[in-house]
């Protein structure tokens, strides 16, 4: 653009991550779409280019994370593009894009000698699943967790449950691959899902009255309730996925009025310019690691093979190479 508007920063991406919000939006999960065509992705790392009018928490040829979580800074009007003639729309980020206009409150500065290939996770997958675990689930040491879904998020929330101190802490997933990975990133047991005797399976893991904390990533309306029936009477159930618009949830509501809790997450209720410096720091302190969270690298121009890969299920993270 020749002039960025108030708040705005011009971002050289370098890489971007895939999560499954971008596939909801594709789908129209939360229903029809008003500001087609428009750019995708909310995770990313990147350098500084170019700043707009009143950014001062960001300046140029600072390396950092872009996220979809508002933190310090202004919130700037969204852009648009012009691709072939066609306005293209964008929210606040989208990171599937060599160059991106990006809002200020959307940006956090991280170290020049910080590996900007692992630096997208910080942009949702790590963010999300500590604040999953730090402020909704407010997991306590020696509680027990039971984890539906052991994806991108799945993984990140099972390394922190186990760096709080967890136990046992309990996986459920579909693929045995996934199960295997997650317990190199803290799970004490991995469980196939969908087969009879599960639920005598996991009581006898977690206890007769369930687990204390229990996190549903994927969104699967029947899974959401599963993990309700699975959850104690003083235990708290948080709902990560998103069921698709009509795929309603039927659960015994009595046991709400006394000490069980159901809550839905919203990115973990992170504070990216506060939390992601602290996480950095565990890393350089080798007291956390994201090595092996990434099991695919794909170059922009294969993001469709990268999106149907995603679907598949049987990646870890995948990451866009825009260097």
């Amino acid at each position: 653009p020749e002039v960025l508007e108030f708040g705005q920063v011009l971002i050289k991406l370098y890489y971007s991550g895939i999560c499954g919000a971008q596939i909801n939006e594709i789908d129209a999960v939360k229903g029809p779409d008003k500001f087609l065509p428009h750019l995708l992705g909310h995770e990313g790392s990147g350098i500084v280019q170019k700043i707009g009018p009143g950014v001062n928490t960001v300046k140029e040829g600072d390396h950092v994370v872009l996220h979809w979580r508002p933190s310090s800074g202004i919130q700037a009007p969204t852009p648009k593009y012009n691709w072939k003639g066609k306005q293209i729309n964008a929210g606040w980020v989208t990171t599937f894009n060599e160059l991106a206009v990006i809002s200020e409150n959307r940006l956090t500065v991280i170290p020049k000698n910080f590996d900007m290939r692992i630096a997208p996770l910080f942009g949702c997958a790590v963010t999300t699943a500590f604040g999953v675990v730090n402020n909704d689930a407010q997991v306590k040491v020696g509680q027990s967790v039971l984890i539906f879904g052991i994806g991108g998020v799945g993984l990140n929330i099972a390394q922190a449950v186990g760096m709080v101190s967890a136990h046992p802490i309990v996986g459920v997933d579909l693929l045995s691959h996934k199960l295997e990975m997650g317990k190199k990133f803290g799970l004490t047991h991995g469980l196939l899902g969908g087969r009879e005797g599960l639920d005598t399976e996991i009581r006898s893991l977690v206890g007769e009255k369930g687990a204390d904390v229990v996190i549903e990533t994927t969104g699967n309306s029947k899974l959401i309730e599963q993990a309700y029936e699975l959850t104690s009477p003083n235990g708290v159930t948080v709902c990560v996925g998103v069921p698709k618009k009509g795929n309603n949830i039927s659960i015994y509501s009595l046991p709400l009025h006394f000490n069980k809790r159901f809550i839905g997450s919203e990115g973990g209720s992170a504070i990216p310019d506060i939390e992601i410096p602290r996480y950095i720091s565990l890393i350089e302190a080798k007291k956390m690691s994201l090595k092996g969270f990434i099991t695919h690298e794909f170059p922009l121009e294969e993001i469709n093979d990268a999106l149907i890969l995603f679907r598949s299920g049987k990646a870890g993270r995948i990451i866009i190479n825009m260097v």
